[in-house]
């Protein structure tokens, strides 16, 4: 442990993955944790979130679980006063909760498109709405919002994703607003566009399309959720108490660069 984080409070939503393998809330809890923040791990699974805190623990770290949906805003409050109570503060909020679902605006169901906006965008309104007292009580924080190239380019020759696509976009101004409104009171956001990484959400489609993937990337390199959670401990540590505000893509050059036409 380096000790970057030592003495905070952690709050990652969406900690722990859906199947096999790392993601990205999953990568961020541990490395928060190594670095020597307390970590709450929320999840809708207790036993998925449970299995995560006993391997931070195992690791020496210390992780506590809050079981709950934090769409309902109840929920969301409880979970703020759950951190407080069981560490005796809150310093940083990663909200990494998200799903997605297919679909153009002609195709899309309404079911999914609210679905998809509920947890993408209502989640991180209610957990941030709830944090920020806390923050405030302890002088103030850091909040990570995790979005995803699909909300900053348009992707062609992919399946519709309008849903999924217009929350993560919301993110962004989402991002901007909090920050802009807490900026004098050392309250921080800033947000992560997650680039084509490898995680267990995206592992059911397969080889061929984890190779396309791969292959889309600039660096020619594929992404892991440690890529991304190594950006995170830099926005919620002190390192970075300069910055608020910003987008900051992890996506191996995806958004920024283009091949010269042949």
């Amino acid at each position: 442990m380096a000790g970057r984080l030592a003495g905070k409070v952690a709050v990652v939503t969406g900690a722990a993955p859906r199947g096999e393998g790392v993601g990205n809330g999953m990568a961020t809890a541990i490395l928060f944790a190594r670095e020597g923040a307390k970590v709450v791990l929320v999840n809708r699974s207790a036993e998925r979130a449970e299995k995560l805190a006993k391997q931070i623990r195992d690791e020496g770290g210390d992780a506590s679980v809050f079981a709950g949906d934090v769409a309902k805003d109840e929920v969301a409050q409880a979970m703020a006063a759950f951190a407080v109570k069981t560490y005796g503060r809150l310093d940083i909020l990663h909200n990494n909760v998200g799903i997605g679902a297919p679909g153009t605006p002609e195709t899309v169901s309404l079911a999914d498109w609210h679905k998809v906006l509920e947890a993408n965008l209502t989640t991180t309104m209610l957990c941030t709405r709830h944090c920020i007292p806390e923050m405030k009580k302890g002088g103030g924080g850091s909040i990570i919002m995790v979005s995803s190239i699909a909300g900053a380019t348009g992707l062609m020759g992919s399946p519709g994703a309008v849903a999924y696509s217009t929350a993560k976009a919301g993110l962004h101004g989402f991002t901007h607003s909090v920050a802009a409104d807490y900026a004098t009171q050392n309250i921080r956001a800033n947000c992560i566009i997650v680039g084509s990484v490898h995680t267990p959400m995206v592992a059911h489609m397969g080889d061929e399309a984890r190779q396309r993937r791969r292959k889309m990337v600039p660096m020619q390199v594929e992404g892991t959720a440690w890529d991304i959670a190594h950006g995170a401990v830099y926005l919620a540590s002190d390192e970075s108490r300069w910055v608020t505000g910003i987008l900051l893509p992890i996506d191996g050059g995806l958004t920024a660069l283009r091949a010269w036409p042949r």
